[in-house]
């Protein structure tokens, strides 16, 4: 896919300086552009680096002025980065633009399907399945019976919906993402053995949800796990059943999130962090990577450490963890001192 740098500036509405005619097929940094690529800059501490890039056209700042001579045709724009970014949007669009049915895929006879569906090759949706307008289903993605798919929602390669589940409109699911699988539900018999109990809920993404790579969210026990509107969930997060996570959290990566907790709206969750079963966080509540969570949280709590306590409180802390080992010894000393006074009044 190439572009020239006219049709670039009319995409941007900037100004081309130097070869209009320009091409490129690729992005690249600044520092490592090449013949054929397309770069920026914004960042005043790259700039050395526009007079010597080799990348065809660089997106600038209106005002940048060089101070000597360069090869790139320059795009001048209000923002450079922001500029960028809207041209990665637009890259992406164009991408992304896939339409049509490709084969061998499957679809069933009792499937609801609305307008424009692209559908990849070794794709299967199953009975009663309700697909909205412009919905992107990548090959070897899975989609078992009664699932409700909103409009312009993207499931990627190989990524697996369960029974039951719904999907709200514009969500993202990325590859090898598992939505509604069974939650880790048993229970001991009186021999130790342990029993599986049935898990009859379902999953609802509400809509703008992004759910990342090999995320996993359990389907409900009874009842649903909810990720309610604008939630953004990194690669590698485990959902437990029945959780529900309020509108526009955000979680990194590797977290894992156990049954029937309920976490507020605007939460920042890091990566690696644990929160145990049958808890509530509140809104706005902040949660440092790798912190263990084990207990109610109030809204607008800032927490780190594990077990996890005060944010403020833990700072003031870890000053005395790091000298545990030299007070501990310190205090050995001050007990050694003491006795020999003792023994010495004796």
């Amino acid at each position: 896919m190439k572009f020239t740098a006219n049709q670039i500036a009319e995409i941007l509405e900037g100004e081309v300086v130097g070869d209009e005619n320009a091409e490129v097929h690729q992005l690249s940094k600044i520092e490592e552009g090449e013949n054929g690529s397309l770069t920026f800059l914004s960042n005043p501490k790259y700039t050395e680096y526009i007079y010597t890039t080799k990348a065809s056209i660089a997106i600038v700042n209106k005002d940048f002025s060089p101070e000597k001579e360069i090869e790139t045709t320059l795009i001048k724009v209000p923002d450079a980065y922001k500029a960028f970014s809207k041209l990665l949007e637009f890259y992406n669009q164009v991408k992304m633009n896939k339409s049509g049915i490709e084969t061998p895929s499957h679809i069933s006879e009792s499937c609801s399907i609305g307008e424009n569906l692209y559908l990849g090759a070794f794709a299967y949706i199953s009975n009663k399945v309700t697909i909205g307008d412009n919905v992107k289903i990548y090959p070897n993605v899975y989609i078992d019976e009664n699932v409700s798919i909103g409009d312009n929602t993207v499931i990627f390669a190989g990524a697996k919906i369960m029974s039951d589940t719904v999907i709200g409109k514009n969500c993202v699911i990325n590859a090898g993402a598992v939505i509604g699988a069974d939650g880790f539900g048993f229970a001991p018999n009186e021999d130790g053995v342990y029993s599986k109990v049935p898990q009859i809920g379902n999953v609802i993404l509400e809509d703008n949800v992004d759910v990342g790579a090999a995320t996993t969210i359990d389907r409900a026990t009874l009842g649903s796990t909810i990720i309610r509107k604008g939630v953004k969930l990194d690669n590698q997060i485990q959902v437990a059943h029945n959780v529900e996570i309020g509108k526009n959290t955000v979680i990194a990566s590797q977290t894992g999130i156990a049954g029937s907790s309920k976490i507020g709206e605007n939460c920042m969750l890091g990566g690696q962090v644990g929160v145990a079963g049958h808890l509530v966080i509140g809104n706005n509540v902040r949660i440092q990577a790798q912190s263990g969570i084990g207990r109610n949280i109030k809204d607008n709590e800032v927490i780190q450490g594990s077990p996890a306590f005060g944010y403020s409180d833990w700072n003031r802390s870890y000053v005395y963890f790091k000298k545990l080992p030299q007070l501990a010894s310190e205090i050995n000393e001050l007990q050694k001192q003491l006795k020999a006074l003792t023994n010495k009044d004796e």
